[in-house]
């Protein structure tokens, strides 16, 4: 029997909306080969988010931006759009966690202008940060103002060999309402290097098991493809019907997609979309305007 119009809009009603993005909203090459329009970089932002309701803003990493650019980033956005800051390396790299609370919240308090369009603040933990650690994190996200979501993402190894490590980690972060982010490298590190792009890429990004956990309400998935269709394909199907059963559950699930090249991961946005879609049509995400990629050589 065909569903109707309205019973697919009560459907999506139903559900938690996923809010699907990339690391960066612009790129030179974007209004060309995406867009379809003559974008200037300061309008870059609106229309991104008139693509994706999302974007991980790998930035504030690096640098935080002015209280001006905060306020005009809320205001290039429409209500259904999501910002996922990570904090600064400052903060997610100091030896003495729990001491960096004041610089934490004072970046929250900069980043809250844009107010409902906030979403999780992403803290992301070196390597180097060991179980033995776990009461610094306790106490950060501890001292922490309630009105704000955080996720973590770990990259030492005891994190992810399912012993009392990784318990430890994961029932601190339920305690405190935490979502684990899951990093998800399989495909940038299937077949060899085609580039020396792709080589240099594998070097920077961590390649850990990828144990699926829910610790919050908005659990966040940093996915990470290469450069062959078929490669990210395979490594995206488990993500469609988790992605699904997370919404199903009453669960908000952040999807962000890298490419070695950030400027193909609209392509991989659009992957993850078409078949969701074609897996589950009653809740159909909106697509974003994309047929087969142009060729390497187009895009500069």
């Amino acid at each position: 029997m065909t569903k109707t119009t309205n019973e697919c809009e009560v459907n999506q009603q139903a559900l938690p909306p996923i809010f699907l993005g990339l690391p960066v909203w612009q790129d030179p090459s974007w209004p060309v080969h995406w867009f379809q329009s003559s974008s200037t970089r300061q309008q870059q932002l609106r229309t991104y988010a008139n693509k994706l309701n999302s974007v991980e803003g790998n930035t504030t990493f690096y640098s935080l931006p002015h209280a001006d650019a905060v306020a005009r980033w809320a205001g290039e956005t429409g209500d259904g759009f999501s910002f996922t800051f990570k904090f600064h390396q400052h903060i997610s790299h100091s030896e003495a966690l729990d001491a960096q609370l004041p610089a934490a919240v004072e970046q929250l308090t900069l980043l809250s202008a844009l107010g409902n369009k906030l979403g999780s603040i992403m803290l992301q933990l070196p390597a180097s940060f060991s179980p033995a650690r776990l009461p610094s994190l306790s106490a950060f996200l501890e001292g922490l103002p309630k009105t704000y979501r955080v996720a973590v993402e770990v990259r030492h190894p005891a994190f992810f060999q399912k012993g009392e490590a990784e318990q430890r980690l994961n029932r601190l972060l339920m305690e405190h309402q935490a979502d684990r982010i899951i990093m998800d490298t399989r495909a940038l590190f299937t077949g060899p290097s085609t580039s020396a792009l792709v080589a240099d890429v594998r070097t920077k990004k961590p390649r850990v098991p990828v144990n699926v956990i829910a610790t919050g309400r908005a659990p966040i998935v940093r996915f990470v493809g290469n450069d062959n269709e078929q490669d990210n394909l395979r490594c995206l199907i488990p993500w469609f019907s988790k992605v699904h059963q997370w919404r199903e559950e009453g669960r908000t699930p952040y999807v962000f997609l890298h490419r070695p090249d950030n400027k193909d991961a609209p392509w991989l946005a659009q992957l993850f979309i078409t078949h969701y879609n074609q897996r589950y049509p009653e809740f159909a995400l909106p697509d974003i305007g994309l047929a087969a990629q142009p060729s390497q050589d187009a895009l500069f």
